[in-house]
């Protein structure tokens, strides 16, 4: 019996070739610093706050209100419009809705102070990715000399990262109260919640709620400052300390927050501060851990992955976690009923949920 294959009868499909390889992806991805330094060099002339108070403008216009020569304020123009920034009717250009709501400064969700803040500070760190691999060691601050990457020189810098974290993490907070019911809830502690973001957004979306940010002293005077801005120091107080130091969390609380804090350390500092808000909970409490979060086989998503190697050059020891390793950790930590939310926002993929019995 022939063992020859026969070929397809006339006129029958056949399977189409795979495509070959491109590198298009890869120059998608060598080139990806063009689109963020546009965007940056554009906070920073001003260009989005200016054709907002404009309405509209041409290019001309621009060009002299930015105080630009004509060539390179056409380029830039162009990189905004096709990165979708600007929207180009006729000969005039005017904010997309994207730019108009975040990108003009002053407004409530005022996101340039991220855009300076990784442009300044994170920016030229990850230039020393390959030293931080090979040395495991923080490139953004020296922890022979500081205390912590909060230490700068630079006031503005950290100005710029406390207003880019309260609009993340107010967004964020939107996504939490949309997946999460925190009507069974009466007080809720934000353990290190910067400014109060999470607490203002979800108070205001549960007006029963009540909630106290715990973090050190020179934060906490921010946030009694942005509460007293949003008329919500009735609702959100604050708790001067150290979670990581102290031996124990503030009592009266019967449910806790952890947003984007334990990715910022190891698995035993992790572990002891669940095992510190499960002393603290009554019974029945609840903890609420809220991260760009790994998938148990650690291929993605890449905000995850990304932002684990951005914690390469933050912090000592940080780390960002997969699903199985968090559950582990509250199952260690006394806690049950574990749930993972999806969440969808640019702060957080999940929101893990669990309860001390």
């Amino acid at each position: 019996m022939s063992t020859t294959p026969l070929a397809p009868p006339s006129g029958s499909p056949t399977a189409a070739p795979a495509p070959a390889p491109t590198p298009i992806p890869l120059m998608e991805l060598t080139t990806g610093f063009w689109r963020f330094k546009a965007l940056a060099a554009a906070v920073d002339l001003g260009l989005f706050t200016t054709l907002s108070g404009l309405g509209s403008a041409n290019a001309a216009e621009l060009t002299a209100a930015l105080h630009l020569d004509p060539r390179p304020a056409r380029m830039l123009l162009a990189s905004c419009a096709s990165l979708g920034l600007l929207v180009r009717e006729n000969d005039r250009y005017r904010n997309s809705e994207t730019a108009e709501h975040f990108l003009v400064e002053g407004r409530p969700h005022w996101f340039g102070g991220f855009v300076r803040y990784s442009d300044r500070h994170a920016y030229p760190a990850w230039h020393d990715l390959q030293k931080a691999l090979l040395t495991n060691r923080p490139t953004t601050w020296d922890p022979d000399t500081q205390e912590s990457a909060f230490v700068t020189a630079d006031p503005a810098i950290l100005n710029d990262f406390w207003g880019a974290m309260f609009t993340l993490s107010s967004f964020t907070a939107d996504a939490l109260a949309d997946a999460h019911d925190f009507t069974p809830h009466r007080r809720l502690l934000d353990v290190g919640g910067g400014t109060g973001a999470f607490p203002a957004g979800l108070c205001r979306r549960y007006p029963h709620l009540r909630a106290t940010v715990l973090d050190l002293p020179r934060v906490t005077a921010m946030t009694r400052e942005k509460m007293a801005g949003l008329g919500l120091e009735h609702a959100v107080s604050t708790h001067d300390g150290d979670f990581l130091a102290e031996p124990a969390l503030p009592e009266g609380h019967d449910v806790f927050l952890l947003s984007m804090i334990l990715h910022d350390w190891d698995e035993a500092t992790g572990r002891a501060l669940l095992t510190k808000c499960h002393a603290a909970l009554p019974t029945g409490g609840t903890v609420i851990i809220c991260e760009l979060v790994l998938d148990n086989d650690e291929t993605g998503p890449a905000p995850a992955a990304l932002m684990g190697l951005n914690m390469l050059i933050e912090t000592r020891s940080g780390h960002n976690y997969t699903h199985a390793e968090y559950t582990d950790w509250l199952t260690g930590a006394g806690f049950t009923d574990i749930t993972t939310v999806p969440l969808v926002a640019a702060g957080a993929n999940a929101a893990i949920v669990a309860r001390k019995p």
